[in-house]
């Protein structure tokens, strides 16, 4: 099962209709107990760190989300989802998941912020997630925040902004974007394909 994590600040949406989309079945859930049993989680985001933390941890999920991510189980994060993934941020001084080494950071002054329309990701290293997709393709983001990851080789892919900011984080079976890939056209459907295959493939060949 694919369980889409629901804690009432995310587009679930959009994301559920992709994952229709490309062939597989998903189910949106605010169920710890069906986090932890489903073979791939999905952690979206929208909104404010702060009160996303606040959900998590009224929702009884900080910790299934903790736990998948520390047994290297298949977690998909998105945009805010990246975001929490991390240590702390500078969005209220909140502490978030801590499950990446790093730090959130406010993108710079003097940018119209949000980061809102379609940006190009430079691809850092070779990786199935990356599979027919074009380097510098483009993806979808709306973002205030970047990540500042303190493990400079878990940084998959960056995009430019006023500055170099990692846009997708790769660590085993944890796959992180700062863009929405559910918003961006082929190329976000092709990677949200190329995601669930790649876990399939792996789950079947151990």
């Amino acid at each position: 099962m694919i369980a889409i994590i629901d804690y009432g600040a995310s587009n679930l949406r959009s994301i559920s209709k992709a994952i229709a989309k490309i062939g597989y079945r998903c189910k949106v859930t605010s169920s710890p107990r069906e986090v932890l049993e489903a073979d791939i989680v999905i952690l979206p985001g929208v909104g404010a760190a702060g009160e996303a933390m606040h959900r998590l941890q009224e929702w009884d999920l900080r910790e299934p989300i903790q736990q998948i991510a520390s047994e290297n189980r298949p977690l998909l994060s998105v945009c805010l989802g990246l975001q929490l993934l991390f240590a702390s941020t500078e969005e209220g001084g909140e502490g978030c998941l801590d499950i990446l080494p790093g730090v959130v950071r406010k993108l710079p002054s003097g940018l119209k912020i949000p980061h809102m329309g379609w940006n190009q990701v430079k691809q850092k290293i070779s990786h199935p997630l990356f599979w027919g997709i074009e380097d510098n393709a483009y993806f979808y983001f709306v973002h205030s925040y970047y990540v500042e990851p303190q493990d400079k080789s878990l940084i998959a892919g960056e995009t430019d902004y006023g500055l170099s900011f990692s846009s997708v984080i790769i660590k085993g079976n944890l796959v992180a974007t700062q863009f929405h890939p559910e918003k961006s056209g082929q190329w976000g459907l092709k990677m949200l394909q190329n995601f669930l295959e790649f876990i399939t493939q792996r789950r079947n060949s151990s």
